[in-house]
Parts: structure tokens; sequence; C-alpha cells
């Protein structure tokens, strides 16, 4: 016997007659006896000392008296009877089925046609009754009233031995075999062989399953006959009754009575030896067993009771089933012994190494986190202010004192446990021994389910902090104190935040002793109560270098996170570091590191970004431009710490993000890609080896910027050219003041490229295609042109042109626009200007009365002594740029000798063009007029408006008839008034306005 879960107690004593059947109603025993006779017993209450009942319809654990008898109750012995207490009614079998109502035991009605039954079932939820007679079933149905309606009759193959309801359908057990009978149709359908010795046994579960016997085996089926589970429940012989009052089934025997659990795998409960028991019947509160002329009650031991005997012989999953069981009303005692139990059992599952499990019921227990970390010695736990609930503390010093410990301060952890991991490596393995992976792997998994709730609370507590911080709450400054992990301020009795640093802290030296590094990196990347010393100290000697940097950055420690990383990276560099692989502490994991590090510490990032910027200069750069950091910050640390990357950063930062340089970078820029190649051209000088037609990449960078960036002042670049080199980067500093004809110059006379020149007009062309026409840059080729036809004259007084410019930076040589002048025999001509020159019209006068520009120019030079005219690069400019250029003012340019036919590229495609041009315009003042005329027509078409004045036409204003009287007609041609009612309203309305002009 594992426990008393049933107190046996004789209700009665010397019955007259033997007893056949036996029912309780209420607080009475009803017993039918062999004579036929029904005898209703009470309890005797005639003692003094008898307490009033708690349940007045329940039996009483007391003896029991005879009330009355009912002699002629049934003409042969009862076989069985039932109470059917919803509807007050008496159900008996004998030799049919009678009703009788209760308590006077009036017949109500005889079910004739159920003479000859052995075995009945009834349905009470639908009021039908179902009963076996010979080799038939037949079903009828109370009507509420005093009669029955027969309802169907159906066939069976053999007599039934046991039935029972199972929702719509009937289980039958006859005599070989187990059958569900449909109500419906009568179909039957075979669910497994019975026993061959002891006859068919059909028990209802109050769930609506089915127990059916086979010899001594309970099995499980639903309502359709199908098997539930492969557990059955097994008796110690064949059962002759059994009742089920949860959560036990009783079972009868001839000499004893079995109580079993519910609970697979169905454990024996206890034993009543009751000789020559042979009716079993339940009440509302207890069991009922009728011997042959005595009746016993066994009466449940209180719940309390019982899960103090299961708890006390370590029985404790039956005990936590009988938990389940107390009434809602005792939940806070329901809840305090479950806590106990869970505990107990969790203690004698963790020592006989059920880790997993034991976890588990520590985990259902609700006990503190400290009390099952408490069984890890070796684990360091911070020092906390947290108090456990004294109601569990009282509790688990009566079930495991030995096991309760405090927490220790921090100081005390770590004198006995980090001089355990510097100790000899046996020691150390002697310790990992101690400290098993199953046990660690079981604490993992409780904490981690722990872990969601006790974060949220530390979250929940940080925001509410926050909040009072952001309204400005001056009662809570002197309830907090700076917390040690880098999170602001936490209050000194911050149980959650306590409770969490506890679990984080315990939890990472789990993963850790069980190798789960990559779990360990993963918890420390999330929010996280880590206590920063500790974990810092064991991640450190156990070389955990990813998981330590994880716990600097969630603890915001940053500075120490990239000195360790950028060690990391040095020692990787030279393959000194095992522990982990080296790529994973590459140059690029500083970058990742510093990127959200941008806004909050930007000079921490400019420090330590020195460290790779020559390893990853392109990486570095776009670190500064994604974290926003003022560009002019970032250029003047590079020029105090890192000089030699200050061009390297702006020229990489210009190529990313050209509107983000300001001018002074840009000058910046241009001035250190200046010095360098003035550094190159001082070297090439010395040595005697300089070539104005050598390009170092420095130079090509430097010409670059000139043209491609606007930002830098070009007079001061200016004056550190050297005055007899250098000259393209003079002629782009040149044109950035608009000083296009020096410009040219230097690059038809000073470099000899006519293609740089034709390339340079072609950038001030289309950089002026956008500008309004007076402000067309097409006179930049005609300078060019000039260049080209007059060598001597733009040569002459070059250099002293470029020394007066560079000494005078305000003064500046302007466009050429309004006029230029050019020497003659007889003096000096005015040359049209050229801005203007589209305008002008080429005739006879211009072209063939007089002699050119360029014959002027060509005998001037001749007369100098100069270089003759450069008419081939003439030619080809005219034939390549023929489009940009003003035809009648560079045919006045050329020289009378040039030849026609050499021309002919030239004016060929311009007087293609211009004829072209002089068809569109045609067409297009055709189609003009032609739309110009269809807009008069419809001007005309709308004059001839015809409005028709009639005997009833009136006037809108005043409401009169027009007659004859001269009228006016509203532009929509419908609205009819006077001429004179049309002057007085315009009248009215100019008055108005002056009115509201002098209010204003």
């Amino acid at each position: 016997m594992v426990h008393s879960a049933y107190d046996s107690f004789q209700l009665l004593t010397d019955c007259p007659t033997k007893i056949d059947a036996i029912e309780s109603y209420g607080s009475k025993l009803l017993l039918g006896c062999s004579d036929g006779s029904l005898r209703i017993y009470v309890s005797d209450s005639s003692g003094a000392d008898r307490s009033p009942p708690s349940d007045p319809h329940a039996l009483r654990k007391e003896p029991y008296a005879l009330e009355r008898t009912d002699a002629g109750f049934s003409k042969k012995p009862l076989i069985s009877m039932e109470v059917l207490e919803s509807r007050e009614l008496l159900l008996s079998l004998s030799e049919s089925i009678a009703f009788h109502r209760l308590p006077n035991l009036e017949t109500i009605a005889v079910i004739t046609k159920a003479k000859g039954a052995n075995v009945y079932s009834w349905d009470d939820r639908r009021g039908f009754l179902c009963f076996a007679r010979q080799k038939r079933v037949c079903i009828f149905r109370h009507d509420g009233g005093r009669g029955f309606v027969e309802v169907k009759d159906f066939g069976v193959p053999d007599t039934v031995k046991s039935m029972s309801w199972c929702g719509e359908n009937i289980c039958l057990g006859i005599r070989k075999e187990y059958m569900i009978l449909n109500a419906t149709n009568g179909a039957l359908s075979e669910v497994f062989s019975s026993g061959k010795i002891a006859p068919p046994l059909v028990v209802a579960l109050p769930s609506g399953e089915l127990i059916l016997g086979k010899e001594n085996i309970g099995v499980f089926v639903d309502q359709n006959g199908k098997l539930l589970q492969a557990d059955r429940i097994c008796w110690s012989e064949a059962p002759a009754v059994v009742v089920i009052q949860k959560p036990y089934a009783i079972a009868l025997f001839p000499r004893r009575v079995e109580i079993r659990s519910l609970r697979v795998p169905y454990p024996l409960i206890q034993t009543i030896v009751l000789p020559g028991a042979r009716r079993l019947t339940k009440s509302n509160n207890a069991v009922v067993v009728a011997l042959e002329k005595s009746v016993y009650g066994l009466f449940p031991v209180p719940l309390g009771a019982q899960i103090v005997q299961l708890t006390a012989s370590g029985n404790f999953e039956e005990a936590l089933a009988l938990c389940k069981l107390l009434p809602p009303e005792d939940a806070s005692l329901r809840a305090a012994k479950e806590g106990s139990i869970h505990i107990r059992y969790a203690h004698y599952l963790f020592d006989n190494g059920c880790y997993e499990e034991a976890m588990e019921h520590f985990l259902a227990s609700q006990v503190d986190i400290t009390y099952v970390l408490s069984l890890y010695q070796s684990i360091v736990l911070p020092k906390t202010t947290a108090v456990p609930e004294p109601e569990k503390l009282v509790d688990l010093s009566l079930d495991a004192p030995q096991l309760s410990r405090g927490s220790s301060g921090m100081s005390d952890d770590l004198e006995t446990f980090l001089p355990q991991l510097a100790e000899s490596d046996e020691n150390s393995a002697l310790e990992f021994k101690k400290m098993s992976h199953n046990t660690l792997m079981a604490l993992i998994k409780f904490l981690q389910k722990k872990r969601y709730s006790i974060v949220e609370k530390a979250a929940a507590e940080g925001t509410e902090e926050v909040v009072l911080d952001a309204v400005g709450d001056s009662f809570t400054s002197s309830r907090f104190k700076k917390s040690n992990k880098g999170r602001g301020n936490v209050p000194i009795n911050s149980a959650a935040r306590e409770m969490a640093a506890i679990l984080d802290t315990a939890l990472l030296q789990a993963l850790l002793l069980t190798g789960q590094s990559s779990a360990a990196v993963e918890l420390l990347k999330g929010l996280n109560y880590c206590d920063a010393k500790i974990c810092e100290e064991i991640l450190h000697k156990g070389h955990h270098y990813a998981a330590l940097l994880e716990l600097y950055r969630s603890n915001s420690m940053h500075r120490e996170a990239l000195t360790l990383l950028h060690q990391l990276v040095e020692e990787s560099k030279s393959n000194q570091l095992q522990a982990e692989p080296i790529q994973k502490f590459s140059p690029e994991a500083i970058i990742e590191y510093l990127k959200p590090l941008c806004g909050t510490d930007p000079m921490l990032v400019l420090e330590f970004s020195m460290l790779v910027l020559e390893s990853c200069p392109t990486q570095t750069i776009e670190l500064f431009l994604s974290g926003n950091i003022p560009a002019d910050l970032v250029n003047s640390y590079l020029k105090q710490h890192a000089p030699n990357m200050q061009g390297r950063y702006l020229e990489l930062m210009l190529a990313m993000n050209e509107n983000g340089i300001s001018g002074n970078l840009q000058n910046e820029m241009v001035q250190i890609y200046l010095s360098e190649v003035l550094e190159w051209y001082s070297e090439l000088s010395a040595q005697q080896i300089w070539d104005e037609k050598a390009y170092s990449p420095t130079r090509k960078k430097l010409l670059s910027a000139l043209e491609s960036i606007s930002g830098y002042s070009p007079e001061a670049l200016l004056k550190r050219l050297p005055p007899d080199a250098l000259f393209e980067e003079r002629a782009s500093l040149l044109g950035k003041m608009n000083q296009h004809e020096l410009a040219l110059s230097l690059y038809v006379h000073k470099l000899n490229v006519p293609e740089l020149a034709l390339a340079y007009c072609d950038r001030v062309y289309e950089s002026s295609v956008h500008q309004p026409p007076a402000k067309s840059s097409g006179n930049i080729y005609l300078t060019l042109l000039q260049i080209y036809l007059n060598p001597q004259k733009t040569t002459k007084n070059f250099e002293k042109r470029i020394t007066n410019l560079e000494s005078s930076p305000n003064a500046s040589i302007p466009k050429i626009s309004s006029a230029t002048s050019f020497k003659g025999r007889g003096g000096r001509k005015k040359i049209a200007s050229i801005e203007g020159a589209e305008d002008m019209r080429i005739s006879p006068s211009n072209t063939d009365s007089s002699r050119s520009d360029g014959d002027a120019d060509a005998e001037e030079s001749n007369e100098e002594g100069g270089s003759s005219i450069m008419l081939d690069q003439v030619l080809d400019l005219l034939s390549r740029r023929w489009d940009r250029i003003n035809g009648a003012q560079a045919l006045r340019l050329l020289p009378r000798e040039t030849k026609l036919q050499n021309l002919l590229p030239f004016l060929g495609p311009l007087l293609k063009k211009s004829s072209e041009a002089y068809r569109n315009f045609s067409v297009i003042k055709s189609l003009r007029q032609s739309e110009n005329l269809q807009v008069k027509d419809e001007l005309y078409n709308q004059r001839k408006a015809v409005v028709k004045i009639s005997s009833d036409s009136m006037c809108s204003l005043c409401n009169k008839k027009l007659g004859t009287s001269v009228f006016a007609v509203y532009p929509n041609g419908t609205t009819l008034v006077h001429f004179v009612c049309f002057r007085d309203s315009q009248s009215m309305k100019a008055v108005s306005k002056v009115s509201q002009l002098r209010k204003r």
C-alpha cells in the first residue's frame, strides 16, 4: 500500500436478509434484499456528541439504523438499482424495470417489455434507457412525465453481459467480444474479443471514454471503440465491478477492494480487505460496499493528508497530481504545497542524476534562481541586496537546509573562483569533472526559461527610471546610485535588475564551461545584465576575446574594447594569436566597431581610426562619411596626427561625395597636390631632366582637381607656380580666373599642343550652354582663331601680363567682349563686338570691298618679323567646330589670300545649316500667319452673336421690361439689362472700391 486514499467505516451490521442491491439517496442507504423488500437506513444521530452534518445530502461516517421497510417493493429479488438524482427517480431491475418517485417510492412506470432483462444503462443527459434481454437491445426515452416511449429495438449476436452508453452509441459486452451498437440504425462494429474466463465488463469514464475489461486488464477506448493509448490498467485479478471516483478507479473483488490511480502507469494505491464483498456503488462523497448482511463506507482521506503521505514516501508525481484537485478557494494553499513538492522532487532528481527533470521542477516551483545556483559552487555570482520571499525561505530551509547559500560578495567569489583558473592543468581538469557537462546543460536550460520574465522586469524598471528622469522627478534623485555596468543610474533596491545580473552572469559562465562560445557571444550581443568585472576576468583568462568584445560593447566600455581589438589585430598580423581565427581580428573589425560610435563619440572614432587609416583607407573614409563626422574636424585631426594621409582622405571624400566637401577643404587638397608637384619639379630640375610633358600620378591628380573642382583660390595657387614650368597648371588657373586668352596662348605657344587648346575651348563653351545669350561663350573659339592668326601679337609682352596679374590679384582681364583692337598700317581699326557677331550679316562691303582683319594682322606680323600665321590650325579649327563659330565674324578674321577651296569643310556645313534654318523659320512664319488668321476668324464669329428682344424680355437688374430702351448684353449672351441700369451698377462698384481703399 502506497498511502491511505480511503478510510473504511462499517455503516450497518446484521441486516435481517441477504443484500442483493445497494444504492444511496442523499444521506440515506437503500438496500434491496433477497426477499424483494426495500430497506431504508438513515444515520443514527441519537448520540449527544454528534455534530451537525456539513452536507445533508452526503453519507455520514456514522452507524446507520433502519428507518422503514417496503416489504412488497418487488416480487422477485432485485438485480440492481440506481438513483436518478436529476429526475428524483429510483430505477430498479428485477423481473422487469420499474421507476419509483423519490422519496415516497410512488410507482411511476413499469416497462413490461423489459421482462427478463439482465442488464441496463441509463443516459441521464438525454433521458434514454437501454436494456438487454436475451439477444435483443431495446431503447426507451423518458417523455418527461410519468411514461416512457420505445425508440428502437435491435437484435444482437449473443446475450449481453454488460453495456454502457458512449455518446450516441452503446458499447455492448457480449459473451465473446465487445461491440459498438449504433443507436440510430443498429449497425454493429467489433472492438476486440473479451476474456475467456471473466465475463465482459464495460465501465464508463466521466470524460465519455470507456474501460473494457479483458480478464484482469482494463483497456481504454474512445466512444467509437478506438484504442486510446498503449498503457493498460492491470488489476490483481478480474474485477466484478469497477466504479470511478476521480482520481481513482475502485474495483470489487470477492475478498477485497483495490484502489488504483487513473494516472499512467495506474499504480496500486490501496487495498481494503472486505471478505464476502458482493456489491459496489458510489455516492456523492463515498464508495459503498455491501457484504451479505453488512455495509461498509469508504470515505476519501482529505487531499491535504494524502499529499503529505505521498510526499513523505517520495511519490512526488502522485502528490502533484492530487494538488491539482484541490478546490479553487484553496489556491494559496495549493500553490504553497505544489512549490514545496516541486522543490523536494527536484532535489531528489538532481541527486539521482536526472538534471534536466530536476530543473523543470525547480522552474515549476517558482523558486529564486539564487537557490538553484547554490547547487553550483564554482559559478561566481555578483553581490546582491535582493532578498528572496520569506515564505519560500522558510519552506526551503525546512526542505533542504544544507543546500541554502546566501549570495556572497563579489570579492569573496573572486577569491574562491579566480585562483582556481590559475591552478595547474590537473586541478582544472578535476574542477571540470566536478562541474559535469550534463548539470551545466540543465542549468542553462533553466536559466534561459527564467530569463525572459526577469529581463523584462529589469527593462521595465529601467524604462520607468528614464520616464521619471524625463519629467524631472527630484524625489527619486536620492534613490539612485551609479551602476557598475555602464547602464546609468540604478536604484539601490533594484531587485529586478540585480536578479537579472545574477542570472546573466551565471548563464554566461555556464555557456563558456560547456564550450558554447558562440551562444555566449549571442547572449552578450542582445540586452544583457552581465556583471562587467566578473565576466571580464573570466573571459580574459579563458581567451574568449569575441565574447569579451561584446561585453565591452554592451557596457559602453568602448575604449577598452578598441584597445583590445587593436591588440588582437596586431597579434593576428604577427601570427601569435591561436585562441580564435585570425581573420576575425582584421583591421576591418575595428571599422565595424567604430560605425555605431560616430554619432555619440566622434573623437574616439578619430583616435582609433588612425590605427587603420593606412591599411584600410577607403573603408575608413566611408566610416567618416556614413557617420556624418564633420569633414573639417576629420581634416584637422589628420593634419595633426597623420599628415601623410590628409590628401588621400580629401581625394577619397571628394570622389565619394563631391558636394559634401567645402571650398576650404578643396583648396587645402589642391595645395597639398601642388606642394607634392613642386617638390617633384625641384628634384627633376636639379637633375636637369625636367620635361613639361612628363606627368607624375600626383600631377595628374592636380590637373584633374584644377579642372573639376572650384572651391580653391586660383590667385593664391598662381603665385606658387614657377615662371618657366608647369604651364598646363598655369593655363587651368588662368581659365578659372576667366583669363581665356592667356590660357589659350599657353596651350598654343608654350605647350605647343593645339589639341589642349581646343579641349579648353570645348569646356568653356559647354559650361556656358545654359547661360543667357548675352553671355554666350561662342566667342572663345574666335579668341583661339585670333591667336592662330596673329601669333606675334599674342606672345608679345606675355610674361609681363602674367606678372602683372600675379602682383595684382584683384585686377582681372575681362573676357573678350565689347571690342578688340588690332593695329593696321593706316592706324587702329575697331573690330565689331564678338559677342554681338551672331546678329551680323555677311555683305559685299564686309567681305570684298576692303582688306580683311587677317590681312592687317598678317602685315603687322610681317613688319615686326614675327612668326607666320598658323593657317593649318585655323582651317582645322573651322572645320571641326563650324557649328560653334560665328561664320561672318570668322570670315572677317581670315586673310584675303585664303583659298575658298580650303574653306569648304567650314562653309559647306555652315551654309547648309543656314539654309535649313531659313527654310524652317519660313515654315514657322507661315504656320503662325495661318494661326493668326484662324484666331481672327474665330473673333469675327464671336462678334456675330444675335440677341432676340421680345415684349417679355426683362432687365436682370431692375426686373422691368426692356421695351424699346437701349440695352446691354453681358458676355454670356443671355443676361440682358437696361443700359442705364448697367451704367449705374458700374458707378456704384467704382464708388464702393474707392471707399474700401480709403478705409484701408
